[in-house]
């Protein structure tokens, strides 16, 4: 069914629940993971007459994928599995996220993209938009998404 599975993970617990979900998965299947942080550099403000250290916010923001990444596993080593683990930086200051995701499967060959949804609604859908919902449209291939399962 699916042999190469390509997980996106951030910061957040609907990121990590979706990464122990693709490990169960993965298990089952005996299928292969790679865990990715894409780091956005898009709102890097671009040209010498900003007054702002970009190389500084630059390094910051690595420092934050690079334990994301670490966590992430951290998550696979305590489940008994062995996953790889990359970080990923958009290539341009106008490539998305998703667009970087969805390049990333491709080039990897993933069968099968897995995410956490947060499921935004109306106007923080709106105004935040959504990583999942442009990677799904831009993928040629499956996407899973999960959600954070409802507190009862």
């Amino acid at each position: 069914m699916y042999s190469k599975i390509l997980v996106a993970v951030d910061e957040s617990e609907t990121s990590r629940h979706a990464l122990q979900q693709a490990i169960d998965l993965a298990k089952k299947l005996s299928a292969s993971v790679r865990m990715v942080h894409v780091l956005d550099m898009s709102w890097l403000p671009i040209g010498p007459e900003v007054a702002i250290d970009t190389e500084a916010m630059s390094a910051a923001r690595r420092g934050v994928g690079e334990n994301t990444i670490a966590a992430a596993r951290g998550t696979a080593k305590a489940a008994g599995f062995e996953a790889e683990a990359v970080l990923i930086e958009t290539e341009t200051p106008m490539q998305q996220v998703a667009e970087t995701i969805v390049k990333e499967a491709a080039r990897w060959g993933a069968d099968l993209v897995v995410m956490g949804t947060h499921g935004r609604r109306g106007f923080q859908h709106l105004m935040l938009g959504s990583v999942a919902e442009q990677t799904v449209r831009r993928s040629s291939g499956p996407v899973l998404l999960i959600p954070l399962p409802k507190a009862t």
